[in-house]
């Protein structure tokens, strides 16, 4: 028991330690989780720890990502997905296998024992990649959503291999190979479908497919509303964990991956009542897990065997990566990414995968690739998902910025002159546009993202792609005769930037200019803007206003306890502009702190005031 306590304890330790700081310097809770891993290499090889068997029950975290990433999909957004999901994701597998193979053989492997190769090596990381780009938030983009439908491509591209490398060993002519069962690759030790032929395997993996869908459309809603009878949180999670675990076991007994059983689950249930229950039962689960399986890839690496092999399996991951993005360069193009998309697409997915660690276990079982070889590809499989994570900072550092400021295509040409300039048509400036619009007034609209654009003008509205913070697009706009400009695109320095050469450049145009948080409105004051909008501040009121009606005030009374708010809110703001240091954090500023001390015992001076002010009027 103890033994176990202290196991537990060193990796719970090394995450607990390892990530934050990791996070700290802008690397990346994966990052962290696989140098917490090499940092107790060597405590576990002290204790004996079997790490191997550990990463098989940390897997199941991969299991449970893609049961929640599922449930974020809905089978119709799925099906707008398949050009991506069979041409891209097909592509890549297809080429990255056969560019390896093309190498492996050139330097005197066997084309069975290469073409092995190249279909372990072809496959990507989902767990570090999805992990990596909803940590990001880049899971929504162009780039993110490529790279989430070749990974999906990848996990369904698992269960051929699994049937196509046996043969490999037969056709290779190997004295020693036998017969193996496929399902050990996902760590069952039974099979439904021993012993049938090839139609009856197609039929049982069919039905257990449609079985998962029809039980996730027909029985998720009654079990949770017989769960519900009991009251108790616990029981919905372990009901949660049971729909899990009964979907990941099912596929493992008709030989499929659980990772993509769990995923057609999730689909199905994406359109559940219970979906968010079930997100947040998950969650916790899904994250401890995935951490531990990150740990173990650290912990798994072979540091005497790559110190006898260094040059030659550092310079072989780097050669992967570099191959594998070489590939995904290529056919992103096809598939209509362009620029800092196509560049996330290529380097998230250069690394090899967790199923790679599955396969080449599975390969030596059958024959296919020797034990010395397959220690080294083991070696090459873990340095690259160890490096994954840099570059994820090189395309954050390096590459998006570089996109950022530059145009992946040339604006459009500007043929209208208008009053009313609107830079960005997003959730702010779309809004203003269409009011704008809808009261008789002319806008000329600029904005920076072409998908954006395509999907505005299938509704006839009429918006220019380009940079509105470039002073010659500026001009060809009109500013020059336009009287108002609103600024409402989503970087806050370059928000700041337009406004200051707008101001001081053409102080004829009146602006209006969208401001993010409250700092933000005390920089736009410091470079000449007066007619401020905080994108938060309006909608926080009403909630503000609706919570005061929830705790008995009327109306009336709300509205007004929200106007004197705002209204000495106001009167403030010019003095804490004047007190504000954009170079000096806040809470530093004495001056500044004085002054919102101050606020606050005006604001509850006046509110309380308000409040009982009716309470004697009713005496």
């Amino acid at each position: 028991m103890t033994d176990y306590l202290l196991l537990i304890f060193i990796f719970l330790f090394a995450g607990v330690a390892a990530v934050p700081i990791a996070t700290h310097f802008k690397l990346g809770s994966v990052l962290g989780y696989l140098l917490a891993g090499i940092a107790i290499s060597p405590l576990l090889t002290l204790f004996n720890v079997d790490v191997i068997s550990l990463q098989h029950i940390a897997e199941f975290g991969v299991v449970m990502m893609l049961f929640l990433v599922g449930l974020e999909l809905e089978p119709r957004m799925l099906w707008q997905m398949r050009m991506r999901l069979l041409g891209l994701g097909g592509l890549q597998v297809l080429l990255s296998a056969l560019a390896v193979m093309g190498i492996a053989m050139a330097l005197g492997q066997p084309w069975s024992v290469a073409l092995a190769i190249g279909l372990v090596l072809s496959l990507s990381s989902t767990a570090i990649v999805l992990q990596s780009l909803n940590e990001k938030g880049l899971m929504k983009s162009d780039g993110g959503k490529g790279a989430f439908s070749v990974l999906l491509f990848q996990d369904i591209a698992v269960i051929p291999m699994l049937a196509l490398l046996p043969l490999l060993a037969i056709s290779a002519a190997v004295p020693e190979a036998t017969a193996v069962d496929p399902d050990a690759a996902h760590g069952a030790g039974m099979s439904l479908v021993d012993g049938l032929n090839s139609w009856q395997t197609a039929l049982v993996t069919l039905g257990a497919i449609a079985a998962v869908i029809i039980a996730g459309e027909r029985l998720t809603g009654p079990l949770f509303r017989f769960i519900a009878i009991a009251r108790l949180r616990e029981l919905f999670t372990a009901s949660a964990l049971m729909i899990v675990v009964s979907i990941a076991l099912l596929m493992s007994l008709v030989g499929l991956s659980p990772a993509l059983g769990t995923f057609v689950a999730g689909v199905v249930l994406a359109t559940s009542e219970y979906r968010h229950e079930l997100e947040s039962d998950i969650g916790p689960f899904k994250g401890l897990l995935l951490g531990l399986f990150f740990m173990t890839v650290g912990a798994g690496i072979n540091f005497t065997l790559l110190s006898e092999n260094l040059v030659i399996i550092v310079g072989l991951s780097i050669g992967l990566i570099a191959l594998k993005m070489l590939v995904l360069l290529i056919v992103g193009r096809f598939f209509n990414l362009r620029g800092a998309n196509l560049w996330l697409v290529a380097l998230s997915l250069a690394q090899a995968g967790e199923f790679g660690f599955v396969l080449l276990s599975f390969t030596v079982d059958s024959n296919v690739i020797p034990t010395d070889i397959a220690d080294q590809l083991l070696l090459i499989v873990a340095l690259s998902m160890l490096l994954t994570p840099l570059l994820f900072i090189i395309y954050e550092r390096v590459i998006a910025p570089r996109y950022e400021m530059a145009n992946d295509r040339d604006a459009d040409s500007i043929d209208e002159r208008c009053k009313v300039l609107i830079a960005g048509h997003g959730r702010v400036g779309g809004i203003v546009n269409r009011m704008l619009r809808g009261a008789g007034f002319s806008t000329t609209v600029i904005d920076f993202s072409s998908s954006n654009l395509e999907m505005l003008r299938a509704y006839n509205i009429k918006v220019y792609y380009g940079d509105a913070t470039r002073p010659d697009l500026l001009h060809a706009a009109g500013i020059d005769e336009a009287s108002i400009m609103v600024i409402a695109i989503d970087n806050k320095e370059a928000i700041t930037e337009l406004a200051r050469y707008v101001v001081s450049t053409h102080p004829h145009v009146h602006v209006v200019a969208r401001a993010v948080d409250r700092h933000h409105v005390y920089d736009l004051w410091a470079v000449g803007c007066r007619d401020i909008i905080r994108e938060t501040f309006d909608s926080s009121l009403r909630t503000a206003r609706s919570a005061l009606h929830a705790l008995g005030l009327t109306p009336e009374e709300a509205m007004k306890v929200s106007h004197t708010f705002e209204t000495i809110d106001r009167r403030y703001m010019r003095e804490m502009a004047d007190l504000y240091k954009p170079d000096v954090p806040s809470h530093r500023n004495q001056a500044y702190v004085k002054k919102v001390l101050e606020l606050n015992e005006e604001w509850g001076r006046q509110l309380q005031a308000e409040i009982k002010e009716p309470e004697k009027d009713a005496e």
